[in-house]
């Protein structure tokens, strides 16, 4: 399943590359709420709320009353992730609060699964080196990737895998992570970072992967069309 991203800073759709520089800014909303209205699910990541910098809160509720979201960026307790789905999210999505102190926060995790539907619950994991990087991917841990996904996959319905190494690049998500990730838990899988056909989309699917694409829509690689 292709799912489309939308990533808000300072009130407007932005497509970053590794999480860094800004390579596309859009502040017309409408035309993509149009084409994305048909899609199963969508992804809304606040990246300000991600790096302690502000918020896009009214913008999140807004596109959450409209389109159905997997929202993330800066859930960083029970009651925000609460207070997403009571907004009409569909499930969110939580990455830095899950380590604490270079390793995996299974409390907050537990906490979560105890008060949350597990099936509301999707885990982010962030990779840049090899590495889990946190605090919107601007601090590394000694964590792997699998490992974090070996230590939560009790807590949460399915992990979303950014490889921020390719992140916004469009050259292509390295297929060669996949089974190491597939083996790291029984959960769903999603991946993001540098996805830039439909090709590529059609393979990880073979794969049994799900995968969220952002800059090969917004500049045209992948077309989308409008719903009527």
């Amino acid at each position: 399943m292709l799912i489309p991203s939308i990533d808000l800073m300072g009130g407007k759709i932005v497509q970053l590359v590794q999480g860094e520089k800004k390579a596309l800014e859009l502040d017309s909303f409408e035309p993509w709420i149009a084409r994305f209205a048909k899609c199963p699910i969508v992804q809304l990541i606040d990246l300000d709320a991600a790096k302690g910098e502000g918020d896009n809160a009214a913008l999140v509720r807004q596109f959450c009353r409209r389109l159905p979201c997997q929202v993330g960026g800066g859930i960083r307790t029970i009651e925000r992730a609460q207070e997403l789905i009571a907004l009409g999210a569909h499930s969110v999505i939580i990455g830095s609060s899950l380590v604490k102190n270079g390793a995996p926060n299974l409390g907050f995790a537990r906490a979560l699964v105890a008060t949350m539907d597990i099936e509301r619950l999707i885990f982010a994991v962030d990779s840049r080196g090899d590495h889990v990087v946190v605090s919107g991917w601007r601090e590394a841990t000694w964590l792997s990737a699998a490992a974090m996904m070996r230590a939560l996959s009790d807590y949460c319905s399915a992990f979303l895998y950014t490889h921020v190494d390719t992140e916004g690049l469009m050259q292509g998500f390295p297929l060669t992570v996949v089974p190491e990730l597939k083996a790291a838990t029984s959960r769903r899988l999603i991946v993001a970072g540098g996805i830039r056909n439909l090709e590529e989309v059609n393979v990880l699917e073979s794969l049994g992967v799900d995968t969220v694409v952002g800059m090969a829509i917004y500049t045209g690689a992948i077309a989308m069309q409008m719903s009527v």
